[in-house]
């Protein structure tokens, strides 16, 4: 690409409560050179609240990609998933879940939530990457 990153930053919206999870994800992003926005929900409440700019999230700025934790606080990822997909405006913007363990993924897969993919927990950094510049290529 030459002198620096062409395109414009991609929108993510991490929805994780972990404050340590958050900022591995931060270091991930910032040393694959993803040039993003990272907006961030604590709880699946606050998520769909983003996504659907209601209450403080109003001006909030649709996400490119959402990386999804499963397990949180209020409403847990699985039922944020189900929201997004079930939504006509959101069921396209791509959601990659963050999972604690291989086993986890598996049960995910059988029921056929509609995720783009699965990453495990704490993210592998080159797994992350990988499907970060994926994405990149994918929709940019």
């Amino acid at each position: 690409m030459g002198n620096g990153e062409v395109g414009r930053p991609v929108n993510i919206l991490l929805v994780e409560d972990n404050l340590g999870d958050v900022r591995l994800t931060q270091e991930a992003l910032k040393e694959g050179k993803v040039l993003n926005n990272l907006s961030i929900a604590r709880d699946g409440e606050e998520a769909v609240d983003f996504l659907r700019r209601q209450g403080k999230y109003a001006n909030a700025v649709r996400p490119d990609l959402i990386l999804l934790d499963l397990n949180m606080p209020k409403k847990d990822g699985r039922a944020v998933l189900t929201d997004i997909k079930n939504d006509e405006e959101l069921r396209d913007i791509p959601v990659v879940v963050l999972t604690t363990s291989v086993a986890e993924q598996d049960i995910l897969k059988a029921y056929n939530l509609h995720a783009n993919c699965y990453i495990t927990k704490p993210v592998d950094l080159g797994q992350f990457i990988e499907v970060v510049k994926n994405i990149n290529d994918f929709w940019f």
